[in-house]
């Protein structure tokens, strides 16, 4: 038999969890003994759970959340859930279909656009290490008289100290702090640029919704064996140090990244082109003299 937890002992991540509960049963008019056997739950579990001691399992929550006709993210509480503006937003856009998702996207950036000042004037390269956001950005910026910023030295420069130190020394979470540091001061910078990011900055929505809102976005695209060649060339050994799935990794990678880079204003396929050549029609593409 299990020793019950006393109130200093509780876990605040089960609290909330007990809270949530409790309040979305109430919410629907649902005594605890119709939300058991609704759940399929037994009701001195789900007392325990509704009192901050139940250690559930992810399935048994999957079915109290079924009960209750709510997300298991609803029932965790997110900052989705945290009031009705949200939930009606949630329920307005559940179940669409990609196309109207898409849809609904652009109308909401273009309602928020209007509320910045003025037009995009940073033109924002994103894609996989590889990609030619350096390379290209240099001679796109040159080409149109911008200033031209490697997002990863304003990283380096806010921190103190270089990006692997700052992922060694303070972890991702820190990294993604002065990541988007960084992208704030740049894009709150007046004179227009040609911003250089780093590969993994869509991984972060919130700093990859501000890139799409604040500049003019181009995903850099290459082939998986172009990626790993261009950074192999540039002396970079550590895609295959030590890892002879290196190459799978980076389509995993790049698989898995690619609805988000796919969100860009602008899609360039590098792949065969001469940098020269790339210029000229990365220009075109953005409608730049």
């Amino acid at each position: 038999m299990g020793q019950t937890l006393q109130n200093d002992d509780k876990n605040p991540l089960l609290i909330a969890l007990g809270e949530n509960v409790r309040a979305l049963r109430s919410m629907r008019g649902l005594t605890r003994k119709t939300l058991a056997a609704s759940a399929q739950v037994s009701e001195r579990h789900l007392a325990n759970l509704e009192g901050g001691q139940g250690n559930a399992s992810v399935l048994i929550l999957d079915q109290i959340a079924q009960a209750l006709g709510c997300s298991l993210a609803q029932l965790l509480g997110d900052e989705t859930t945290s009031n009705p503006e949200w939930l009606l937003l949630r329920e307005l856009l559940s179940h669409k279909n990609e196309a109207q998702l898409k849809q609904a996207l652009g109308a909401l950036r273009t309602l928020f656009e209007s509320q910045t000042d003025g037009a995009k004037k940073h033109i924002s390269l994103v894609g996989l290490r590889g990609a030619g956001k350096s390379t290209l950005g240099v001679m796109l910026a040159k080409a149109l008289a911008y200033d031209f910023v490697e997002l990863n030295g304003v990283i380096e420069r806010l921190a103190g100290c270089r990006v692997a130190e700052i992922h060694a020394l303070y972890g991702a979470n820190a990294y993604r702090r002065y990541e988007r540091r960084a992208l704030e001061e740049t894009l709150a910078h007046s004179a227009p640029s040609v911003i250089a990011t780093p590969g993994g900055l869509v991984s972060d929505t919130a700093s990859f919704n501000l890139l799409l809102t604040r500049s003019t976005t181009v995903w850099l695209q290459a082939t998986p064996e172009e990626h790993m060649e261009r950074v192999l060339a540039q002396g970079d050994k550590r895609p295959m140090h030590g890892n002879r799935e290196a190459m799978m990794d980076l389509r995993r990678i790049l698989k898995e990244r690619e609805a988000f880079y796919a969100k860009a204003d602008v899609l360039f396929n590098t792949s065969g082109k001469h940098l020269d050549d790339c210029v000229e029609q990365l220009q075109k593409a953005l409608h730049t003299p």
